[in-house]
């Protein structure tokens, strides 16, 4: 009994003193009554579950992960019907906070928690705008080549492409301008990793040591050191 007794006491001692997960993700979804929500986040080049939840009543819960640095994860939820949907966001360790709603799972979404992330919402909002006028453009075109008006035409084509130049500049010059920020080398890898070897070098020689040493710094060292090395063989 004494033998046992101690055992019990080694657990509770251990329970006590297992620390915090690095990141946790507080989450309220209005509306939700059944489903299961994952914790995603991207590991060579595919999604892997790194927390789920299954929901039966309760819209408020929590998902958990281990963070070395920050980096973007994603929240889906399975409605159980073919469509599942996903918020991404960027987060650093301690607490994330999303709240949204069933209806409108990814546009309702506010989200609270790094610092990365107001950087990245800074960056998507003007994204954002720049993608609207894309999809009035593509309506002017349609509404152009019914009355086969060929001048509107050529000018749709003239500003659609400037609006691909001007996206592509301002991933450029916004990562050069948060180079102490883990979004800037991880734009980089998403919007702009097929720019001229300079762009890309530009980027990289602008990040803080900090951020050369995060996850998305290391993986932007790679990927030029790779560009690089097929270029000499080429």
């Amino acid at each position: 009994m004494k033998r046992l007794s101690l055992f019990a006491l080694l657990i509770l001692i251990v329970s006590c003193t297992k620390e915090q997960p690095d990141l946790i993700v507080k989450t309220n979804i209005k509306g939700l009554k059944k489903g299961t929500v994952y914790l995603k986040k991207a590991k060579d080049t595919a999604l892997v579950t790194v927390d789920s939840i299954m929901i039966n009543g309760n819209s408020e819960f929590e998902l958990y992960s281990d963070i070395e640095s920050p980096e973007v994860f994603y929240l889906y939820l399975n409605k159980n019907t073919n469509q599942d949907d996903a918020i991404a966001f960027f987060a650093d360790k301690g607490v994330t906070e999303i709240n949204t709603t069933l209806k409108n799972f990814v546009f309702d979404a506010k989200i609270k928690g790094s610092k990365q992330q107001t950087t990245w919402e800074e960056y998507q909002a003007m994204i954002s705008r720049l993608n609207n006028r894309n999809l009035e453009l593509i309506k002017e075109q349609f509404e152009a080549q019914k009355v086969a008006d060929t001048a509107k035409l050529s000018a749709i084509e003239n500003e659609y492409n400037g609006l691909l130049k001007r996206k592509y500049l301002y991933a450029v010059n916004f990562a050069i301008n948060n180079k102490d920020s883990e979004v800037a080398p991880f734009l980089a890898l998403t919007e702009v990793y097929n720019a001229r070897i300079k762009l890309l070098d530009t980027i990289n020689n602008s990040l803080t040591p900090k951020v050369k040493a995060s996850k998305y710094g290391k993986k932007l060292q790679v990927f030029i050191d790779e560009i690089k090395e097929d270029n000499k063989n080429k």
